[in-house]
């Protein structure tokens, strides 16, 4: 049989590598018997199928993002123990203000005025939380008074439905480390704090002794409806952020560009009414509900951030919207270029009322839920992403259905292509649901032309799968999802890996039912 080579993309931990592997020639089925030399593949090609598509251009893991990589200030000084919200709010429209070196602490939201600059080169961070010093020793725990504000209502929606603590927004740090919250006095354990707000009491599992004990107090760092601020090179941590707000709210033409993000109880950062803005280059990482959040926006950028190990706080995982990044309400704009990993929720979440959004050539690894959720939503294009190992995560509402998502989930959802993705090792490969889901402001929501096409598709276990799922009351109109010309790398031709409104279907029994026209099925063989 007469071989050629083609290219297969290999993502693991993070990291995109390319290799070379020996295919046989189009023509007849090989099947997996047992007379078969390890290491080749069988297929199922059609005569004019295309080649392996070539794996897209994504992050490596190796951005360029954060604040090593922001430019050089020259502007006003704030240097630490300065009233950086007054002196900013002092001065005229365009000034840039230089953060020097060290720990800036923010009692008061920095609202800049159009066009300033707020920026630092020698490593200023910007942080939200006070000293807690005055302890004392009760019933083999620590506690202190009076530092918490009065109780206040829940919003969102936690994990733990039960004890539903997740909302509340002060966490403490222990000599830098983030300590778990819990509903009880009697569960406080080293490790562990317990914030009791009728008594304002915090109560402590580990001695405080000669360590440094600090609570998030301030609720946002940067925010206001000025135009076309500049934010860069800043460290902002430790805002006590309500659900859904981010410790930097982004509005018209700001660009937030290499900063690190980190450990804010809700959003890291959010786009608000935000048309035209850039957030680039960025570490987002372990914000306690989202990295990066967006609403209203139109035309948003965004770039080449790194958002990963989000939702610290214990929101809900499978859907509500805990994890990477999502969108909601917005028009236009790009989510490009970004690495998106190990956050504990979806990767990458359009959801409720996107029209025209395109999110290409990211990596989405390893994220608990979907890799990319695209719900509710018209004229979108998901194109040239890696999306690996995600969906595996474990919970409330999880599970392995294509009910469940996939590595690309498109529900409800009108005029999607998704093209050219390379989709491997997820809780199912792509996952096109039809669900009954009310009226909005294009009419009744509907799964309507939806095209896939050019991917390449790994599926080697469990009940791993790719297809359409709909309810009773929303059923799929023939011609409305088209799959063609895609690749789909099996472990076995024979095995049912794909899935039509509730009936399997082997690689030939699925293009038997005129599904997937023009793609190829194989399987690599182990050599071991």
């Amino acid at each position: 049989m007469k071989a050629f080579t083609a290219t297969v993309a290999i993502v693991a931990a993070g990291t995109f590598t390319v290799a070379t592997n020996i295919l046989p020639a189009h023509g007849s089925p090989v099947l997996d018997e047992p007379g078969d030399q390890p290491g080749l593949i069988a297929e199922l090609f059609p005569d004019d199928a295309p080649p392996t598509p070539t794996p897209p251009a994504v992050p490596t893991g190796d951005l360029q993002a954060g604040p090593t990589y922001a430019p050089a200030c020259s502007g006003t000084t704030i240097s630490p123990g300065q009233d950086a919200a007054k002196l900013v709010e002092d001065a005229p429209n365009g000034t840039t203000f230089c953060f020097g070196a060290g720990l800036h602490r923010i009692g008061e939201t920095i609202r800049p005025k159009p066009n300033q600059v707020l920026a630092s080169d020698r490593g200023a961070v910007l942080t939200g939380s006070i000293r807690l010093t005055k302890w004392s020793a009760t019933n083999g725990d620590w506690v202190t008074t009076g530092v918490l504000p009065p109780p206040y209502g829940q919003t969102g929606q936690c994990e733990d439905n039960v004890a539903n603590i997740c909302y509340l927004r002060e966490q403490v740090f222990l000599d830098g480390k983030h300590l778990t919250r819990v509903a009880h006095r009697d569960k406080v354990a080293p490790g562990t704090f317990y914030a009791d707000y009728t008594a304002n009491a915090v109560y402590l599992g580990d001695n405080p002794a000669g360590r440094a004990v600090e609570m998030s107090k301030t609720q946002q760092a940067i925010q206001s409806s000025a135009n076309n601020v500049t934010v860069r090179g800043l460290t902002i941590e430790h805002f006590a952020t309500a659900p859904q707000g981010g410790a930097i709210q982004l509005g018209l033409g700001w660009k937030v560009f290499a900063n690190d993000i980190r450990w804010n109880h809700a959003v890291g950062a959010m786009l608000v009414n935000a048309d035209g803005a850039v957030l680039e280059k960025n570490l987002i990482h372990h914000n306690g509900q989202l990295g990066v959040g967006q609403y209203s926006t139109l035309n948003g950028t965004i770039a080449a951030n790194e958002v990963s190990h989000n939702n610290t706080d214990g929101f809900w995982i499978a859907d509500w919207e805990s994890g990477g990044i999502k969108t909601t309400w917005s028009n236009g704009g790009w989510v490009t270029g970004n690495l998106i990993k190990a956050n504990r929720g979806v990767g990458l979440w359009s959801d409720a009322y996107d029209d025209g959004r395109t999110f290409n050539a990211n990596q989405i690894v390893d994220n608990a839920a979907d890799g990319i959720r695209y719900e509710i939503g018209r004229n979108g294009t998901i194109a040239d992403n890696v999306i690996t190992g995600n969906g595996l995560g474990t919970g409330r509402g999880s599970g392995t259905s294509l009910w469940d998502g996939g590595g690309i989930n498109v529900n409800t959802s009108s005029n999607v292509q998704v093209r050219d993705n390379v989709v491997a090792d997820n809780v199912n490969g792509i996952s096109i649901q039809s669900r009954t889901r009310g009226s909005g402001p294009w009419g009744l929501n509907v799964l309507r032309d939806v095209v896939v096409s050019g991917n390449q598709v790994t599926m080697k276990g469990g009940t791993t799968a790719t297809g359409m799922v709909q309810n009773s009351g929303a059923v799929i109109p023939v011609g409305e999802v088209t799959l063609k010309g895609n690749s789909y790398i099996l472990d076995s031709l024979t095995a049912e890996r794909f899935q039509k409104t509730g009936e399997w279907y082997t690689a030939t029994e699925w293009r038997q039912a005129g599904q997937d026209t023009g793609s190829t099925f194989t399987t690599r063989r182990s050599t071991g």
